[in-house]
């Protein structure tokens, strides 16, 4: 997805991510939430290289963190944690929305999710309206200029492309809401 505006790398750095994150967690016997989450997070952070590696690791650590020793969790708890990752990733990079980075589907699925918390939506439906603002987010790096990571040196040649990176969070997303059918 990126071999037009970076290095070309990003897909199979993350699929081999996720499927080391998929075997970690099979490994795990135990129910804690926070270990579970930790454990993708490290796992993601261990097998990705570059920038990328900690901005997505860092999705899934920051939760860990939180939820420590939590056995379950409330859309309350996932809307609350998941905006400390964003807060996070923001802070390590410097990226906003209209960067075209993952912060342009990161962002809107987290507003989404937290507005959901605050009107006490069912879970599946709020992680459906989340996953569609994820999308609709990854959609509109198309008409951005990359202002962070390599595609940046490029310019408006980035107009046109999807942000890999944005393409991620939608897809994470996506899974998550699809997993609670």
């Amino acid at each position: 997805m990126d071999a037009a505006c970076g290095d070309g790398d990003f897909g199979s750095t993350m699929a081999s991510a996720f499927e080391e994150a998929r075997r970690v967690l099979e490994g795990e016997s135990g129910n804690d939430v926070g270990t579970l989450f930790t454990s993708m997070g490290t796992s993601i952070l261990s097998t990705a290289g570059g920038a990328s590696g900690p901005t997505v690791a860092t999705l899934f650590m920051e939760p860990g963190k939180l939820s420590k020793g939590m056995h379950e969790l409330r859309l309350q708890d996932l809307a609350s944690m998941l905006h400390e990752s964003d807060k996070k990733i923001r802070l390590l990079g410097g990226a906003k929305p209209g960067d075209k980075t993952l912060i342009d589907a990161l962002e809107p699925a987290v507003s989404t999710l937290r507005a959901a918390a605050e009107n006490d939506v069912p879970l599946q439906e709020a992680l459906n309206r989340a996953a569609e603002a994820a999308k609709v987010g990854c959609a509109s790096t198309k008409e951005l200029v990359a202002k962070h990571g390599r595609a940046r040196y490029l310019g408006e040649q980035t107009l046109g492309f999807i942000d890999p990176g944005a393409y991620l969070v939608s897809l994470v997303f996506t899974t998550l809401a699809a997993s609670m059918r």
